[in-house]
């Protein structure tokens, strides 16, 4: 398809030091950086005017958040299987030390501070990862031809997904990763933007905007199995992992069997 066909070339123009793009281009990590960065000239404004013991104060403070903020980081790699969350969660701890920080200094510098987060909330949004690996960008009609007027994969593994969601957001990684290594002829991965086209919802049963992203699997036009269920509800709704897609879908198994045959 055309919109499989074009992500290989999409791959070629990638840019050779991606996050420093990201951090020049999209709004969101830009205005953080600007928004982090001033504090150091707040600071060297500040300390010609605190007293010599609110000083050596603001700097224990900061040494205490520099190495708070590093464990939390370092717990968070662990942890976290996206790039997208880490970077969200990393951005949200530098927030809450960066205005418990400004607080030693001066309130109302640190409601400054405050005010800057909340109009970069409004008014930017994090860019979802851009790669689709193995995926192919459909849209609702598309699907619906593919199933119904037959493909040469036997199973169609779809994520439907909101990018105007920041849960969407953070997981977009996980399926183009997952299409890497388990497309095959038997089974292809396609993704549907319900942000675009949300009558495609109440079409395949997803209820907005607890069950986004939803996971579904076709075996010839026949929904054979979905994530989350019927049965979830929004408060019971798993957390998504590559971990959980493999058992759910049985990836493993459907790779072992083609690999087999």
């Amino acid at each position: 398809m055309e919109a499989a066909s074009a992500a290989p070339a999409a791959d070629k123009r990638r840019h050779p030091f991606p996050w420093l793009n990201l951090m020049a281009t999209e709004p969101f990590y830009l205005l953080h950086f600007l928004l982090f960065f001033s504090y150091f000239g707040a600071r060297t404004s500040a300390s010609q005017t605190l007293s010599t013991d609110l000083a050596h104060r603001l700097f224990r403070r900061e040494i205490q958040a520099i190495l708070a903020f590093l464990v939390l980081v370092a717990v968070k790699m662990v942890k976290e299987e996206t790039w997208e969350a880490f970077v969200v969660n990393t951005l949200l701890y530098a927030k809450g030390f960066l205005f418990a920080i400004t607080l030693v200094i001066d309130y109302h510098l640190a409601l400054c501070y405050l005010l800057g987060f909340l109009v970069i909330f409004i008014i930017t949004q994090q860019p979802p990862h851009d790669g689709l690996g193995d995926c192919s960008q459909l849209t609702p009609l598309q699907l619906e031809s593919l199933l119904t007027e037959g493909s040469t994969s036997r199973f169609w593994l779809v994520e439907f997904r909101a990018l105007c969601s920041s849960t969407c957001v953070q997981k977009s990684r996980i399926f183009p990763d997952l299409s890497v290594t388990y497309s095959n002829k038997n089974i292809s991965f396609g993704v549907v933007d319900i942000g675009h086209f949300p009558n495609a919802a109440e079409k395949f049963g997803i209820s907005l905007p607890g069950q986004i992203p939803t996971y579904i699997l076709f075996e010839n036009a026949v929904e054979v199995g979905r994530l989350p269920e019927f049965s979830y509800t929004e408060a019971s709704v798993p957390t998504i992992s590559k971990k959980l897609l493999c058992q759910h879908f049985e990836l493993d198994r459907r790779l072992i069997q083609y690999v087999s045959e």
